[in-house]
C-alpha cells in the first residue's frame, strides 16, 4: 500500500499536466486507485507479488511457493490484460514503482521506462559498510532480487530521507514522496505516542507502555474495530487516514515497522521514530539503520526487552532537535526533475 500511496501522487500530478494515463496495479492498491482515479482513467487489476508474515517475520517458503502459484495461475488472465491494453493504448512512456509487468510491456513495445521507487538505492548507490556488516549474505541476496527486478531503465528516481553516493548512470536522489494529507498537515508537539503495528505477538510493549503512562494511540494490533477502544493510557483506534495523520502530525513519537512511507512522513514532520523491521526485510533494516545513524529515531530488532522502548522515550528530545535540520520541499523536487524527463522522452 506504501507503492499505491506513493503512485497516487505520481498520477495526481501527470493527471494535472494533462497526460493521458492507463493505470496497472495488483492487491489492495487495485481499489485504492479505483476510488482516487476511476472517473480519470481505467485501473487494470494484474497479479502482483505478495509477501507472507508470521510473527513479524518474512516466511520465505511460504512467499515463494504462494508467488509461484498464483502467478502461474493468473498468468492466462494476465497475458489477456497486456493485449488488450496495448490495442486500445499507445503509450509514450512507462513509469512503474516496483512492478515488474509494467516494466515487461516497455520492453516488448520498446517503450522507454522511467523507475521511481525507493528500492534501487540498495543497487544504485554505495551503502556504508557497517550498515552491512553483519548481515553481507542478506544484503547480496536482496540487492540481487532489486537488480533483477526492474534492469536498464531509461532513468531510476529513488527516493530516500537520508542521501548516499550514487555508483550507477541514470539515478537520481530525491526526498521521499509525500501524500497531500501530510504535505498539509500542521505538525505540533503533543504529548502522545503513535503506535502502528500489525503483527501479533506484542503483549511485551503493551505492558511496557502501561506502566509509562503515557498516552498511547495504537493502530493495527486490534483487527476489526469500528471505534476507539480506551484501556488506561492505551487508545485502540481504528483505521482512518484523516484520524491517522492527525495523531501523527501531532504526535511526541512514533513506534512503528520500517516499512519507508511512514518513516519518511514520520522524518517530514519531525517525528522521533522507534523503528522495528520486519525480521528478514533487509530493506526496512537498512531504512532503520540510517534513521537511527542520522538521530532521527532508534532501530530495534524487537520490542521484547522494556528497556528498549524506556531508552527511545528518553531519547525523543535528543532526536527531536537533530531532526530540526531536516528540510524538504513537499514534492517539487522530483515533480519537477519528472516534468523534465517526460518532455525530453516526448511525452504528451
Amino acid at each position: 500500500m506504501g507503492h499505491a500511496m506513493r503512485s497516487r501522487v505520481i498520477l495526481e500530478h501527470l493527471f494535472e499536466r494533462g497526460h493521458e494515463l492507463e493505470i496497472v496495479a495488483s492487491g489492495r492498491a487495485v481499489g485504492f486507485l479505483r476510488r482516487h482515479f476511476a472517473e480519470r482513467g481505467l485501473v487494470h487489476q494484474i497479479h502482483g507479488m505478495h509477501i507472507v508474515y508470521e510473527e513479524n517475520r518474512v516466511k520465505r517458503g511460504s512467499t515463494f511457493f504462494g508467488n509461484v502459484l498464483t502467478g502461474v495461475a493468473a498468468l492466462p488472465e494476465q497475458i489477456a490484460a497486456y493485449f488488450d491494453l496495448i490495442s486500445k493504448f499507445r503509450a509514450q512512456v512507462v513509469i512503474s514503482d516496483f512492478e515488474s509487468w509494467t516494466y515487461y510491456y516497455a520492453k516488448l513495445q520498446g517503450l522507454p521506462i522511467l523507475s521511481v521507487d525507493n528500492m534501487q538505492l540498495l543497487n544504485r548507490c554505495t551503502i556504508d559498510a557497517e550498515m552491512i556488516a553483519d548481515q553481507p549474505a542478506e544484503f547480496a541476496l536482496t540487492k540481487a532480487f532489486i537488480k533483477a527486478k526492474l534492469p536498464f531503465c531509461n532513468q531510476y528516481l529513488i527516493t530516500t530521507f537520508f542521501r548516499l553516493p550514487i555508483r550507477k548512470p541514470d539515478t537520481n536522489l530525491f526526498p521521499p514522496i509525500l501524500r497531500p494529507e501530510i504535505s498539509s498537515a500542521v505538525a505540533s508537539r503533543g504529548e502522545h505516542l503513535l503506535i502502528y503495528q500489525t503483527a501479533e505477538g506484542y503483549d511485551a510493549l503493551l505492558d511496557t507502555l502501561r506502566q509509562t503512562g503515557i498516552e498511547c494511540r495504537i493502530y493495527g494490533l486490534r483487527r476489526g474495530l469500528t471505534q476507539d477502544i480506551v484501556e488506561g493510557n492505551l487508545t485502540f483506534r481504528p483505521f482512518n487516514e484523516l484520524t491517522f495523520v492527525a495523531d501523527l502530525a501531532s504526535a511526541r513519537g512514533v513506534i512503528a515497522g520500517g516499512g519507508f512511507t511512514l518513516m519518511g512522513e514520520a522524518v517530514y514532520l519531525r517525528k522521533p521514530m522507534l523503528a522495528v523491521p520486519v525480521r528478514g526485510q533487509f530493506e526496512q533494516i537498512l531504512n532503520a539503520r540510517y534513521l537511527a545513524k542520522l538521530g532521527y529515531g532508534r532501530y530495534a530488532s524487537s520490542l521484547d526487552e522494556p528497556a528498549t522502548l524506556l531508552e527511545f522515550i528518553a531519547g525523543i528530545p535528543e532526536h527531536a532537535k537533530c531532526l530540526e535540520t531536516y528540510h524538504q520541499d513537499g514534492n517539487r523536487e522530483l515533480t519537477r526533475f519528472l516534468d523534465l524527463k517526460l518532455a525530453e522522452l516526448g511525452a504528451k
